[in-house]
């Protein structure tokens, strides 16, 4: 229940430092209160982790749910509105000052780390072994 609560719709949106940090958080106090261990415990999260046999965290599982909806959406029809949205742009300049980070650019950098190229989406066993 929790791990569907937070990463709810969450493949959607960008990453950003912020978000990531109170992610993080926010699960490893899941993971304390469900050992019963207290953070006066002063055990660190690793051996927490440990404990409890984690293999994996909530921000690796929306990573990979980010991939996995990328590589759907591109290997739909060129015609349907999913793909039609994702090339859009919109008309006019951006205010000034620093770009803000899109969601295709999060998701180009997380291609770079996984070590995938922009057509690999068209192979799914390959794709979906890569990003998992």
């Amino acid at each position: 229940m929790f791990k569907s609560t937070i990463t709810f719709a969450a493949e959607t949106g960008c990453l950003k430092a912020k978000a990531v940090a109170k992610l993080n958080s926010t699960e490893m106090d899941f993971w304390r209160r469900s050992a019963r261990i207290s953070r006066k415990h002063k055990i660190r999260n690793t051996i927490t982790k440990q404990k409890i046999n984690i293999t994996r965290s909530l921000l690796e599982d929306i990573k990979i749910r980010q991939l996995q909806g990328y590589g759907h959406v591109q290997r739909r029809e060129e015609t349907r509105l999913t793909r039609e949205v994702m090339k859009w742009s919109p008309p006019g300049r951006r205010k000034r000052g620093r770009p803000k980070f899109t969601w295709v650019e999060g998701i180009r950098v997380l291609m770079g780390e996984k070590g995938l190229m922009e057509e690999d989406w068209n192979d799914r066993g390959y794709w979906r072994k890569k990003i998992i």
